[in-house]
């Protein structure tokens, strides 16, 4: 930092009076010279002068004096950065808070008695909420400090003797808090603490002083505004027990922090900051001298606070990352999770520091809280000094550009949308497109109105466009919304029929899968918030309208994934699936309610984070940046990571469990197991345990129960994942865990050749390394076994027999799973060529795939080379057609029979040459 040109003195005229006053007082200034200045510090330096007779209330006052003062001395001198200001000022404030209520709840103790909760009967403490700057521990030099008063219970103080006058607890609290501002604030013969602010109280001045938990309550579901919450998000608790603060935090949170991701908050906080800069524009245009407020000015410290909690707003509910109190910190975040560059906010942050400095040199003067350039010239230039700068334009010259900064962030997040001009980034030569002009004429004129425009810009049926468009705006849905969501529901359609007509291709399933998207949103303003803020983001949507009809149904199921277009890093890479599965289990183990797990909570946290990384990796799938082994790779992945935090929370909701963590593992089968999940695939898969407690056996019954139910019910975001565990030893009669032990008496004594197919694609997926460890050894001498080929041959054909007579097709299609020489007559092949060759060829037993293992197999020559490379190619395609007929949302993946003619004579072939009959 520049450190000033001029000494403490000539800077300050209140150090300079302090100076003089210190003289009179050098025992207080000797007990508090040696750093830091801290809680301790200011203890012993408070007890010096409370020693020396001094009451309370003085001796407060005299040691604020001279924090203030050292503060300006080291600040000056280059000593000290802003965080030691202004958190050496927040602490201080604390301890004064924290320091008076200590002494004033004594006196209204002995006088009144104590404070009793009517319904839990236990005694009350008030609760003082700092907020705003204190509340982030960025708190000003002289700064006034925002409070808020609040109890948990109502009920009366128990008296115990009789001069002891009882009142309710509402009127204690009240009578207290009134000591406490008096107490602080009231200027007396060496000045006040902190002057205080009770204005950000439920109904502001006009509200009761103090109020119970229920009052906050009522008063948020009831009465609380947009702005309120923008200030809520700073409430820290200077006092009171943590299980209060807890309680009231679980209060306080579901106001300021909407599950959902709030967009409209973009709009509230533009609405607030034009309320404000009109004020200030007022207050520059009566008194110019005013001119240049660092705090509320174009470009000024509180325009870097709304960059910060918007986003807060926006995303706190969905990541407790961001419910940080601290702007710094905030912004510190929005960098590390890729939301603002690195760069966006290093800029932010040494303009914030800049103005921050300021304005304490600003405040520095007199001790005063002022956030404007004084009038003066001899004491601008002191300002100027004190930045290290040599005269007034130099300092302006450095302010100017750091606003300049700050605004134009500020504008790129906040910049004014016009409802009527949002079909502004339509494709070139698009003439405008405006379906309120027609909104007074019958429908008749209404609907050939649109048609002429519809054709006008592209639409090749725009009868059949025309009459979809009026069919919505004729919607009960549509009708039932406010004023404001109806116009902004119609100009984001005007804004994507250019689009739409551009593409040239599937326009009316691309308008009716957007129609819907927008009908199922339309309740929720945020979400058509997000939309017309970022047109980029319709634009997505729409292609992805286009391309597939699976995609548009599961964006409109789960529109909160709307987020995830914003991101366009996230879009074009693929997840790191190391960073996801830590935030992921920062995110569960912050979902408490009263300090213990909410189970609601954090299913929904499985839910809507499991959804927005398989949005991610649709997206990269639709725009072609990602393979479809790789998908299925990733997807497969991202199961594994919720299976195994699944686990982790499921098991600390069991009681009596007698392990901190569980000996107990999740067995993948099918298409989890081989790697091959598809987007809406079930898990199979069984639970194995080792653990020889007693209790061991009950216990992960019951672990797996519950699993099972947090993966498949449904809340209000969805449900997770299917889960069939059919393939558990002995099937449906069979128990629902096993020990490893048993598994691998049942696998090597009892189980079916099915079950051993099936074991080929088998792996260890979550819970306990160990047991992984046992299982995949149990499978690889399994698989290893020696079989009579002719046994196993008529086994395997009379299993599929079963299969293809399960899934007849009657149609004239190919079936590419189940029709002969298709996908299950592939993995039949393979499943037979481990189970017969392991024994001689243990790399058999690697689970790595039907494609390599063909490959495999036809270099150790078990097969024709040429012909195994056919069929691994046949089945590369066969998954790639399947893959995309399930986007356009088919559930049987069907085809031509000529388009797979060849690849399909392939698998007949080699399923002739394995088994030695026609398939």
């Amino acid at each position: 930092m520049t450190t000033s040109l001029l000494s403490s003195a000539a800077a300050s005229r209140f150090y300079a009076r302090w100076q003089n006053a210190a003289q009179e007082r050098p025992a207080l200034v000797a007990s508090i010279a040696q750093l830091p200045l801290n809680r301790s510090s200011f203890v012993r330096a408070l007890q010096n002068e409370t020693s020396a007779g001094l009451p309370l209330s003085r001796a407060m006052r005299r040691l604020r004096n001279l924090v203030i003062a050292i503060l300006i001395e080291r600040d000056l001198s280059g000593a000290a950065d802003m965080n030691e200001v202004v958190g050496t000022i927040s602490a201080f404030a604390d301890f004064a808070v924290q320091t008076h209520l200590a002494a004033l709840m004594a006196e209204m103790v002995a006088l009144h008695g104590v404070p009793i909760g009517e319904d839990s009967g236990a005694e009350q403490e008030l609760i003082v909420l700092g907020m705003g700057k204190l509340g982030g521990f960025e708190l000003n030099v002289s700064s006034d400090i925002d409070l808020i008063f609040v109890y948990a219970e109502d009920g009366e103080t128990r008296t115990s003797a009789a001069e002891q006058r009882q009142l309710s607890n509402h009127e204690f609290f009240v009578r207290l808090g009134k000591k406490l501002i008096h107490a602080i604030a009231e200027i007396e013969e060496d000045g006040f603490t902190f002057r205080v602010d009770m204005a950000l109280r439920p109904n502001g001045k006009s509200g009761p002083l103090a109020a119970s938990f229920n009052m906050v309550e009522e008063y948020f579901i009831v009465q609380g505004r947009e702005w309120e919450r923008y200030a809520w998000v700073k409430a820290r608790a200077l006092t009171g027990r943590p299980a209060d603060i807890a309680l009231l935090d679980s209060i306080i949170r579901p106001f300021v922090y909407r599950r959902y991701l709030d967009f409209g908050a973009i709009d509230a906080i533009r609405n607030m900051h034009s309320q404000i800069r009109a004020e200030v524009i007022r207050q520059e245009t009566r008194h110019p001298e005013r001119s240049n407020n660092v705090k509320l000015g174009r470009g000024g410290i509180r325009e870097i606070e709304f960059i910060a909690q918007v986003f807060q707003l926006i995303r706190g509910g969905r990541d407790p990352a961001l419910r940080d109190r601290s702007t710094r910190n905030v912004l510190r975040t929005l960098a590390e999770k890729g939301i603002l560059s690195q760069q966006c906010v290093a800029q932010l942050l040494h303009a914030n520091e800049f103005l921050r400095n300021l304005e304490h040199r600003l405040q520095y003067i007199e001790d005063a809280q002022t956030h404007t350039l004084p009038a003066n010239p001899a004491d601008q230039l002191t300002v100027a000094n004190m930045m290290g700068m040599a005269d007034v334009p130099s300092l302006l010259q450095a302010l100017d550009a750091q606003r300049q900064l700050v605004a134009a962030r500020f504008d790129a997040i906040f910049s004014e949308k016009d409802d009527t001009q949002d079909a502004a980034g339509a494709p070139a030569g698009s003439p405008p497109i405006d379906l309120q002009m027609f909104a007074n004429l019958p429908d008749a004129e209404k609907a050939e109105a649109i048609e002429t425009q519809l054709a006008a810009i592209g639409f090749d049926d725009a009868p059949t466009a025309a009459q979809r468009l009026l069919e919505t705006g004729k919607s009960s849905r549509l009708q039932a919304l406010p004023l404001d969501s109806r116009k902004r529901f119609l100009a984001l359609i005007n804004t994507a029929l250019p689009f739409i007509a551009q593409a040239k291709k599937d326009q009316l399933a691309t308008l009716s899968r957007l129609l819907d998207l927008l009908e199922a949103i339309a309740r929720r303003s945020a979400y058509l918030s997000l939309l017309t803020e970022y047109p980029p983001a319709l634009e997505r949507v729409i292609r992805m309208m286009q391309a597939s009809d699976w995609a548009a149904k599961y964006l409109t199921r789960h529109p909160i994934l709307l987020d995830e277009l914003l991101d366009q890093n996230a879009v074009r890479t693929a997840p790191a699936w190391a960073n996801f599965s830590v935030e992921l289990q920062q995110q569960l183990e912050a979902a408490t309610l009263g300090g213990e797990p909410d189970t609601e909570l954090q299913m929904n946290i499985l839910r809507d984070m499991h959804h927005a990384q398989l949005f991610r990796l649709l997206v990269l799938d639709l725009e072609g940046n990602l393979s479809m082994e790789h998908l299925a790779d990733h997807l497969s992945q991202l199961a594994d990571i919720m299976v195994a935090a699944t686990i982790r929370a499921v098991w600390k909701t069991i009681p009596k469990r007698h392990l901190e963590t569980p000996k107990f593992a999740v067995i993948a089968y099918g298409k989890l197991g081989g790697k091959e999940l598809g987007y809406a695939s079930d898990l199979d898969v069984i639970f194995l345990y080792d653990d020889d407690d007693q209790e061991a056996p009950a216990l992960y019954a019951k672990l797996a129960q519950r699993f099972i139910t947090w993966m498949t019910s449904h809340t209000s975001s969805g449900i997770l994942f299917d889960i069939d565990i059919a393939l558990r030893p002995d099937g449906g009669s069979g128990l629902l865990v096993s020990s490893v032990a048993s598994f691998e008496r049942y696998q090597s004594e009892s189980a079916w050749v099915w079950e051993h197919q099936a074991l080929t694609r088998a792996r260890f997926c979550a819970g306990d390394t160990g047991i992984g460890a046992r299982f995949e050894a149990v499978r690889e001498n399994v698989l290893r076994q020696i079989r009579a080929e002719a046994q196993l041959k008529q086994d395997i054909l009379q299993m599929r027999t079963k299969l293809r007579a399960a899934h007849p097709n009657r149609s004239a299609l190919f079936d590419l799973k189940h029709d002969a020489g298709g996908m299950i007559d592939i993995e039949f092949i393979v499943q037979f060529l481990v189970l017969q060759h392991a024994a001689e060829h243990p790399q058999l037993t690697a689970n790595f795939g039907n494609i390599a293992l063909l490959k495999t197999c036809g270099a150790l020559g078990l097969i024709d080379p040429a012909l195994a490379e056919a069929v691994a190619s046949a089945y590369r395609d066969f998954r790639k057609m399947q893959h995309n007929i399930r986007l356009q949302g088919s559930d049987r993946a069907r085809v031509e029979p000529e388009e797979v003619a060849s690849r399909a004579d392939a698998v007949k072939r080699l399923w002739e040459a394995v088994f030695g009959v026609v398939g």
